[in-house]
C-alpha cells in the first residue's frame, strides 16, 4: 500500500510540474521571469512614448538572479551585461533588457528594484 501511495504522489507532482510549465506567462515568445509583476505605467511609456510593442515587468530580485533565469532560456542570445544591466535577443526580433537601478521616465525617480522589458524590434 505505501508503494502505491508513493507512486500516486509522484504522478501528481509530475502532472503539477507539467501544468506549471505549460501555463508559464509568455510575452512575444519569451518566458516572463517568475514572480515578476506587470508595470502598467512603464509598459504604457514603451507603447505610447517610444512607439514600441512591448511590456515591462518588475521584480525585487537582483539582476544577477534574473540573468541566470534568462541565460537558461532556449533561443535567447546573451548580448552582454553586468551586475546592473543585461540584454538578450531572440531571432533578431525581440529584445529582453534587465536593469537595476532604472529611471522612471514619468517621474524621473531612480528605482531600486529590477526592471525587465520585453520588446519587439523592427
Amino acid at each position: 500500500m505505501p508503494m502505491k501511495k508513493t507512486m500516486v504522489v509522484f504522478f501528481m507532482i509530475c502532472i503539477f510540474a507539467l501544468c506549471g510549465s505549460v501555463t508559464a506567462e509568455e510575452n512575444l515568445g519569451i518566458k516572463v521571469y517568475p514572480g515578476a509583476k506587470l508595470d502598467a505605467e512603464t509598459t504604457k511609456f514603451l507603447k505610447e512614448g517610444l512607439n514600441m510593442k512591448g511590456t515591462a515587468y518588475r521584480t525585487s530580485d537582483p539582476v544577477a538572479k534574473v540573468l541566470v533565469f534568462y541565460k537558461a532560456q532556449p533561443g535567447l542570445k546573451f548580448m552582454g551585461g553586468d551586475a546592473k544591466n543585461a540584454m538578450f535577443r531572440k531571432d533578431g526580433k525581440v529584445d529582453v533588457t534587465i536593469q537595476s537601478p532604472w529611471q522612471n521616465m514619468k517621474t524621473g525617480q531612480m528605482m531600486k528594484d529590477t526592471l525587465i522589458s520585453i520588446v519587439q524590434i523592427e
